[in-house]
């Protein structure tokens, strides 16, 4: 069987491939591309979708999505983030270890990535560094990375004693193994629920500094740089993150850094009142911070946007910020997000968006992944840049709709989405 793509624009950030022409899979494998048109053979089924106007990208790869399976399948399910990371056109995705139980056992890791792959995607379970992830001891690591983890994170919390945690950073630098860092001094939280600016004070609610985000990336950073460990700073927030990373890049640490859509699409300004969906962690920041954001992805300082995915019921993120958990979903809204507020914008070129979104974070987990080249898996997606449209919660596929982008007016859809060569979304 055939799979033909037809006068889509190819973007291939690998080889810098940038063209009008036509792609071609034949048994889960990209076989031709190119600007002649490639016609099936005589007497061969296959499948066309016409791709005018839209751009072809490498399957969107997300470093960061919470799946709550197992223990929080009320909130999501392997079964239903998987869709969800489909009908956003991702292909791979990568689930955060705070699980029930924790993901700290080769068990864990392969239940998650076994169920993952009857979905149809790449789904990767990030191993826990601590047990139970509560920060005293080390979680069997070199069992884990046996069972095939390729990424360890405490996302969630970070783990505040220093010591142990270059423990770990020393035993991933071994397996060459990233280090996925959820950076966030918990003794300098204090109750706080949003950032700590005028708007917390006009709300009434306790504010998060940036030197909660702050703290840690150095550190985290220091400890990399001592160690040798592959670090990877997860939904950075705030300019001096930007610029700590910016460093130590120039000194040649092993770091990367990822921005989630919600960090550079709104700023604590955007909050109208004290609406649970409005509560993230790191939360959002000022617009400076914002813009910092946007000059870091822009430059290639941050090289990767992932989502943070995070659903949670409608009962609980109802009512004020100081009851509701922390996070939003963000798996079926990314790429309208970034298309609306980096490519319209002049921040990125379509080229870079497929960079950050899928070459790029493919580059951090060293995995095969987010190219468009002969012989590699027919991983796909298929996006309308020029599809405008209003965010509407009836179209996810998440069991969580807490976002605060709900009635938002957006461009870019999400057309196709193709893993393996399977068409597992397609709208034409």
């Amino acid at each position: 069987m055939k799979l033909k793509i037809k006068n889509g624009r190819i973007i291939d950030p690998a080889t810098k491939t940038d063209m009008i022409g036509t792609l071609v899979v034949e048994d889960g494998v990209i076989v031709s591309l190119g600007c002649e048109e490639v016609c099936l053979e005589d007497g061969m089924e296959g499948q066309i979708i016409q791709a005018e106007g839209c751009y072809v990208m490498p399957g969107l790869v997300d470093l960061h999505v919470h799946l709550r399976e197992p223990g929080f399948e009320y909130k999501e399910t392997i079964e239903t983030g998987c869709k969800a990371a489909i009908n956003g056109g991702f292909t791979t995705i990568f689930a955060m270890p705070n699980l029930k139980p924790v993901a700290d056992s080769p068990d864990i890791i392969r239940y998650v990535e076994e169920k993952g792959k009857e979905q149809g995607i790449h789904v990767h379970q990030v191993g826990a560094i601590t047990k139970g992830q509560a920060g005293v001891e080390l979680a069997d690591l070199e069992g884990m990375f046996e069972a095939g983890c390729i990424a360890i994170s405490e996302d969630g919390k970070s783990v505040m004693n220093s010591g142990l945690y270059r423990e770990a950073m020393e035993i991933a630098a071994k397996h060459n193994v990233p280090v996925f860092a959820h950076c966030e001094d918990i003794n300098l939280v204090q109750g706080g629920v949003m950032n700590l600016d005028q708007k917390s004070h006009e709300l009434g609610l306790k504010g998060i500094s940036n030197a909660v985000e702050d703290i840690i990336v150095a550190r985290d950073i220091l400890l990399a740089k001592e160690t040798g460990a592959r670090l990877h700073l997860c939904h950075c927030s705030t300019k001096d993150s930007v610029e700590m990373t910016k460093q130590a890049k120039a000194e040649g640490v092993k770091v990367s850094a990822e921005v989630c859509p919600h960090h550079f699409s709104m700023s604590t300004e955007d909050i109208k009142n004290d609406d649970g969906n409005y509560k993230m962690n790191p939360p959002l920041r000022s617009k400076e911070d914002v813009e910092a954001l946007k000059r870091g992805l822009q430059e290639g300082i941050m090289e990767a946007i992932s989502t943070d995915h995070a659903p949670h019921s409608a009962e609980e993120k109802q009512g004020s910020m100081t009851k509701a958990p922390f996070g939003i979903v963000g798996l079926e809204t990314a790429v309208a997000l970034t298309i609306t507020n980096l490519v319209k914008t002049g921040y990125l070129t379509p080229m870079q968006m497929a960079e950050r979104m899928s070459y790029a974070p493919a580059q951090i987990a060293q995995i095969n992944a987010g190219r468009l080249e002969v012989g590699m898996p027919a991983d796909i997606v298929i996006i309308d840049p020029d599809k405008k449209y209003v965010i509407d919660e009836k179209d996810f596929c998440s069991k969580g709709h807490n976002t605060p982008f709900i009635g938002q007016e957006v461009y870019g859809e999400v057309v196709a989405t193709i893993c393996n060569g399977k068409v597992l979304k397609n709208l034409r």
